[in-house]
């Protein structure tokens, strides 16, 4: 399980490999997602999809707040022995069952917080989904070290395939939430068995490199509870002061607003830490920050406009895609999706500051961003409802990703102007489209009545 040799000058041509296969497979599944979200829509109500969207916001803020990160280290880690591995294993299955142990223990008080006795049931067919998880064969991480992508697309795809098939089909005979919890189930078993399918190492319990994840796994595990905490309070919040319904609403509306950051971002981002690693490991700063910058500028190429364009046509693309009792959906679209393209500056910095294990800087700005929300999300929600709610994520998103752009620029000893002038044509190009959409009366306009 060694990792092929990295060289500075190979660093950006695979990391973009690598990142078109993983943009390759988001692509497809979130196709079918779309598609089946379309289907799904129509047979299911709202108050459905708020159930299961409170459901798994809640276990998975408690998986992830006993997440240690191992992975992640075996990728920094040069030649990671086999010990290393069984330890990771061992440890991820210890943090699964004691996750699903814990929703296990929270699934009737949580059903009585937020006054949804079928909040109970869920969140136990939830946690047996988390009990699982934990099988899964920590070899995979090898796809991301050796950055052949192509296989962690075929690790993914066929679960989550047959995750679609199982939903849409139980939707049709059940017409009811657990359409969407056995669709869940059904994918996380598949892609354990998917897992040993397709790697041969064969995992055993030991625990003899502790020692060796440690030190950086308690940033991590640090970091993680953090995260957890700063992206579920939105959730958390809204079911609260609102309702379980305009969760599922706020939830359809973030899905479709961070289109482009989720399925171009994220994937990309997600081959950028491994090349990052390998980068730091042998290649001076001024070529990491190259990479850096032409990472950027490809990015913003891409999602600049696909951000703003969603943004200005979420009237329409609501209406007509999930159909007039989403129309809730429509500011939270229009706000969010023009606010997300700062992730694409932000992800690429915290991809950087991860290779560099710089985890208790992330640790701190991702605490100074859910410090933010607890003020603002119920003061803005008590007086502009689902709309207050966009406008403070938004708020808070921004200032967030402008944090980590300024300390990878700092690492990188790269003046800001360098990143601004990659991003300048695509943003000029970006302000262009919306002026001409808004003064033809086509961008931000209100949703078509039926």
């Amino acid at each position: 399980m060694s990792t092929p040799d990295e060289t500075p000058g190979s660093m950006l041509g695979r990391t973009m490999r690598g990142a078109g296969w993983v943009v390759a497979w988001r692509m497809v599944t979130r196709t079918l997602g779309l598609g089946s979200t379309l289907v799904l829509v129509r047979l299911l109500a709202p108050e459905d999809f708020g159930l299961v969207a409170l459901a798994t916001s809640f276990a998975i803020a408690l998986d992830v707040c006993l997440s240690i990160g191992v992975e992640d280290q075996i990728v920094r880690t040069p030649n990671p022995r086999p010990a290393l591995y069984h330890t990771a294993f061992t440890l991820n299955l210890i943090r699964s069952v004691l996750s699903a142990t814990a929703v296990v223990l929270a699934a009737a008080p949580a059903a009585r917080f937020f006054g949804d006795p079928r909040l109970e049931d869920v969140l136990l067919a939830i946690a047996f989904s988390a009990g699982a998880a934990g099988l899964t064969n920590v070899g995979t991480v090898d796809f991301r070290r050796h950055m052949t992508f192509d296989k962690e697309f075929k690790l993914q795809f066929l679960p989550r395939l047959l995750g679609i098939a199982v939903t849409v089909g139980s939707a049709f005979l059940l017409r009811s939430h657990w359409a969407l919890v056995l669709g869940i189930v059904a994918n996380r078993l598949a892609l354990v068995l998917m897992s040993y399918a397709m790697h041969p190492y064969r995992p055993r319990l030991e625990l003899s490199a502790w020692r060796e994840l440690a030190g950086v796994s308690a940033w991590s595990w640090l970091l993680s509870v953090v995260c957890v905490i700063r992206d579920k309070i939105d959730s958390l919040v809204i079911g609260r002061m609102l309702s379980p319904t305009q969760v599922g609403v706020f939830a359809v509306g973030m899905e479709v607003s961070t289109l482009p950051a989720t399925e171009v971002v994220d994937p990309i981002c997600r081959a950028c830490m491994p090349g990052f690693a390998g980068a730091l490991r042998t290649g001076s700063t001024e070529e990491v920050g190259e990479a850096y910058l032409r990472i950027v500028a490809l990015i913003a190429l891409l999602v600049l406009p696909a951000g703003f364009g969603i943004s200005l046509v979420a009237g329409p693309v609501v209406a007509l895609g999930f159909g007039q009792d989403w129309l809730e959906a429509v500011p939270v679209v229009a706000v969010l999706g023009a606010a997300w393209t700062m992730t694409l500056f932000g992800n690429v910095s915290t991809a950087l500051l991860n290779a560099r294990a710089m985890l208790r800087t992330l640790m701190c700005i991702a605490a100074v961003s859910a410090v933010a929300r607890l003020p603002l999300l119920p003061f803005f929600i008590s007086h502009h409802g689902l709309t207050g709610a966009a406008v403070a994520t938004a708020i808070i998103v921004a200032a967030e990703h402008s944090l980590l752009v300024a300390y990878a620029l700092r690492l990188l000893r790269l003046p800001a102007s360098r990143l601004l002038a990659r991003a300048l044509r695509p943003a000029v190009a970006t302000a262009v489209m919306a002026l001409v959409l808004w003064s033809s009366g086509l961008g931000w306009a209100a949703a078509p009545a039926t």
